[in-house]
Order: C-alpha cells, then sequence, then structure tokens
C-alpha cells in the first residue's frame, strides 16, 4: 500500500456521523453509503481528492477521514489533469467561425480542459469538495510547521532578491499557496478577518491549480513572485504607514490572483480567433476581465467571505476587480499620466480610500512588471520565459495561417531586442514615476537593476552580432544581413512601442511578465 501524506479529505463542514468522528485511521464505508451517494466505487476513484478503492474489494472506499494519509491500492488511479495547454489543440470556439477548422483531437480529455477554460464559473454548481489537493502539497501549511531552507527563506521575504525559483523548488511547486498563506498570517488578517482555515486553504489549492503550469511565463510561480513584489511595495514607508487591514488583504489576494486561468495567449490572438471570452467581454480588458471573474468564481465556491455581510463582500469583489482590471497593459498611459499629474500637483492624500486604491493599482502594475528591475540572475530567466511564451503563440499563429503578432515572430525577434524595447517604453517611465512618489532605497535598487539589466542585454545582443558577421563567409554577404538586421531591429522596436502605447492587453513580454 502507499502512503501519501495529505490534507484531510473532506471539508470540516460536511456532515459526518458521530460514530465516524470517533474512529481514527483509515475507515471503510459501503459503495452504496449515503455520504456519498454514488453506488460505482470506481466512478469514486476518478474524482480529485484522496478517495481510492482497493481492487480486491469493491465495495468498500478507504478515507482518511482526519488524519493526515492517504491509503490507496498500487494500482491508483491517475487524477484528471488541469494543467494543460488547450491552445495547442486550437479546439476551443476559437477558428470555428472565420476558419472552419474541425477540432484536431476527439478525446474526452481536452474537451474537458477546454471547458474549464471557457468559463470562469466552469464547476460552480458541481462539487469540488474532494477535488484540489495535489499529491505534493503538505499538511504543515496550515500550523506554518515549514521547515529547512524554505523557512528560513520565509523570513527574509521582504527582501528584494528573493528568488522564487528558488523558493518554489523548496516548496515542491506550491510557492504561490505557501507565500500567500504565510503573508496572510504574518498580517494577522486570518484572524482579524475570521477567515475559515478550511476555506482559505480550499481557495489558495485552487487558485494555483488554475493557474497553467504549462504556460512557460503566466503560471502560478509569476502569481507568487508579483506577490512577493507586492509585499514589498506594501511595506514602503508611504504605504506601510496608510493602509488599512483591507486594503493589504485585496492587495495580496489580488496579486495572487492577478494572473488566474491565463491561457498563454495575448488578447489580440483571443479576437481575431473570434474566442468566446472576447465575445464576452466586447474585446476590453478581455483577459483582466477573465482573472476577475474568475477569482470571483472561487471566492463564491469556496465561501471564504459568506461570513461577512453581503455588502461588504460585494465591495471586496468590486475592489478586487479594479485592482486586477489595472494590470490591463494597454491601459499604461492613461494610468502613467495620472499618476505623474498627482505627483506634479502634489495632491495625493493616502488618508483618502480612492487615493489609497489609486496607489494599491500602481503598485500592482509595478509588481506585474517588475521583473527587470530584478537582479540579472532572476532577471534573466523571466525574460526567457516571457519570450518563449510569445514564441509558442506566434508559432501556433504560423501553423493556423494566422497574421503573427507583433514581438511572437522567433524569426525576427531576439530576447534582447524584446526586452531592451520594453524596458525603454514601459518599465522605466513608470519605476521613475514610482521612485517619485516613493523615493526609498529600494526603489533606487530597482531602477540600479533596471539599467544594468538592460545594459547586459545590449552587450549580448552586440556579442551576438558580432559573431554572426564573422561567420559570414564574405564582406557582401555580411552587408546584407547587416541591413536586413538593422531593418528587422527598426521594425521589432517600433512593435514594442507601438505595444507599449497600448494598442492590446498583455502584449508585450517583458523580463518581467506582460499581464
Amino acid at each position: 500500500m502507499e502512503v501519501c501524506y495529505q490534507l484531510p479529505v473532506l471539508p470540516l463542514d460536511r456532515p459526518v456521523p458521530k460514530h465516524v468522528l470517533s474512529r481514527r485511521g483509515a475507515i471503510s464505508f459501503s459503495s452504496s453509503s449515503s455520504l456519498f451517494g454514488a453506488p460505482d466505487p470506481r466512478q469514486l476513484s476518478q474524482r480529485r481528492g484522496a478517495i481510492s478503492y482497493d481492487s480486491s474489494d469493491q465495495t468498500a472506499l478507504y478515507i482518511r477521514m482526519l488524519g493526515d494519509v492517504r491509503v490507496r491500492s498500487q494500482v491508483g488511479f491517475e487524477p484528471e489533469r488541469r494543467s494543460s495547454h488547450p491552445y495547442l489543440y486550437i479546439d476551443f470556439r476559437t477558428l470555428h467561425t472565420r476558419l472552419d477548422y474541425g477540432s484536431t483531437s476527439s478525446s474526452s480529455a481536452p474537451e474537458r480542459r477546454v471547458h474549464r477554460l471557457l468559463s470562469f464559473q466552469r464547476y460552480l454548481h458541481s462539487s469540488r469538495l474532494l477535488r484540489g489537493v495535489p499529491q505534493q502539497i503538505p499538511l504543515h501549511i496550515l500550523d506554518e510547521d515549514y521547515t529547512g531552507q524554505a523557512r528560513c527563506m520565509l523570513e527574509k521575504v521582504g527582501n528584494w532578491n528573493f528568488d522564487i525559483f528558488l523558493f518554489d523548488r523548496l516548496t515542491n511547486g506550491n510557492s504561490l499557496i505557501t507565500l500567500t498563506f504565510h503573508l496572510l498570517n504574518q498580517y494577522g488578517l486570518v484572524e482579524l478577518f475570521q477567515l475559515d482555515m478550511v476555506k482559505l486553504w480550499r481557495f489558495l489549492v485552487m487558485v494555483q491549480e488554475d493557474y497553467h503550469s504549462d504556460n512557460p511565463y503566466h503560471n502560478a510561480i509569476h502569481a507568487a513572485d508579483v506577490t512577493q513584489a507586492m509585499y514589498c511595495y506594501m511595506r514602503e514607508p508611504m504605504l506601510a504607514k496608510s493602509l488599512t487591514s483591507c486594503d493589504i488583504l485585496l492587495g495580496l489576494l489580488a496579486a495572487a490572483t492577478h494572473d488566474l486561468d491565463h491561457p498563454g495567449v495575448n488578447q489580440p490572438f483571443l479576437i481575431k480567433t473570434d474566442h468566446y471570452l472576447a465575445t464576452l467581454y466586447r474585446n476590453t480588458s478581455v483577459l483582466e476581465n477573465h482573472h476577475w471573474k474568475s477569482a470571483v468564481g472561487l471566492l463564491r465556491e469556496t465561501g471564504l467571505f459568506s461570513h461577512l455581510p453581503a455588502e461588504d463582500s460585494l465591495n471586496m469583489e468590486r475592489e478586487l476587480g479594479s485592482l486586477i482590471l489595472a494590470t490591463d497593459i494597454s491601459r499604461q498611459n492613461e494610468y502613467l499620466s495620472r499618476f505623474r499629474r498627482h505627483l506634479d500637483q502634489e495632491n495625493l492624500c493616502l488618508s483618502n480610500g480612492s487615493h489609497r486604491h489609486f496607489i494599491l493599482q500602481m503598485a500592482l502594475k509595478c509588481a506585474d512588471i517588475c521583473n527587470p528591475c530584478r537582479p540579472w540572475e532572476l532577471s534573466k530567466q523571466w525574460s526567457e520565459k516571457v519570450t518563449e511564451e510569445f514564441f509558442q503563440q506566434g508559432d501556433i499563429e504560423k501553423k493556423h495561417k494566422l497574421e503573427v503578432s507583433p514581438l511572437c515572430d522567433q524569426g525576427i525577434n531576439t530576447v534582447g531586442n524584446i526586452q531592451i524595447g520594453f524596458m525603454t517604453y514601459v518599465a522605466e517611465p513608470l519605476f521613475a514615476e514610482w521612485a517619485r512618489f516613493s523615493d526609498t532605497r529600494l526603489s533606487q535598487t530597482m531602477l540600479g537593476h533596471m539599467g544594468l539589466n538592460k545594459a547586459s542585454w545590449g552587450s549580448l545582443q552586440q556579442e551576438q552580432t558580432s559573431v554572426s558577421e564573422e561567420a559570414e563567409p564574405s564582406s557582401a554577404g555580411t552587408d546584407t544581413e547587416d541591413s536586413t538586421a538593422a531593418a528587422a531591429a527598426t521594425r521589432r522596436n517600433r512593435n514594442t512601442a507601438t505595444a507599449a502605447g497600448g494598442t492590446s492587453s498583455k502584449e508585450i513580454p517583458q523580463g518581467s511578465r506582460e499581464s
């Protein structure tokens, strides 16, 4: 028998017979038990959660109710894979109108994955009580019993050099759950807002699951990185002395969910393929609206705020949406201009709730695209990941005879050129204004890292150009290639500038993110 350390497999608010609660260890139920209401144990075994059966006993289910282990037969079962890349199948109502392509996959698994992408309320009315606890998630997240290096890293979670990649490895792929729970607990928000621990746990697990792990960039690690950056900004003196507990809770939740269920492609792709989401949100902040509504769906499904007055709960959902919608890169100039006006007129008053909310929006925007401001070792990894994701989209567009989106054609774009353009037209103007608002050591550190990173990418570009020139057999061939490369570089910089001006949502692959 295989022993898997897990959380309790049933929520504490599920009615359980008293004689069951008094027992310890693995409990056997008849397959006709009214607790589950399903006659077939094999059917139950296919559900997400800690339910399995012994293949030699078809009339029993073995469930660990109060302990921390799950007992499975060696045969076990394959859990449903939820972190897929549905766009690789192009079977999600994207090309049915203009291109008349049929489904490229007839299996039920891709269809299930497509269904969960198309609607943020995908399983809102169906039971997920036994779903959502991946095998690798440890029990000790609930009592903060972190061990080893992961615990040491959490003690320095406010350090700007925090290595989220290492932290994700140390937490066995659960960086978003671990980090968010730790920060909520550190601020005392769990106790202050009387958040139910089981509901909070389910919410964080479901949030992490709904990030697509197959996305090179827009995945749970990116969300954890943005959450850590948001924490750093909220600790800055200007904010730390002004933010309320509600502001902090919304800031952390918005950072954790700001890219929830991101499909790994940008808004123009969804629009030109007539995707359901583009139609639903009328081609406006399509991805951001989807992230927000997905987060609201999980909040309501888990009932995390169900104990609060209805009006307060709705207000929190609206403010959460306002924060997430601010990450739309196509509205960059709008927010930046307003921020600059406030700073020029020196009329920001953080005792004013609307001003505090606006500063939270700007902080989340900074956290969302802060990767160029990280140390080179971290920034370079993010740059390569976001470029990989864009090139994947470009390959899909080429495969289906679609116009390749700007910055997505790996034949004419490089990581260095994309990053230099993004820093010049998007990141530097934003962080320069943030430094005006909060002129601290952190702000100067971020600007310093960005300058060094930009220079490093420039040096790499020059080295690559030199190697290419030396490899040319003749000077004539070299001149021709140089002219072509110069023209391509001009087009790339123009594309980057256009994207920075706000032509589309999530169109700019920054070394930090791209919404």
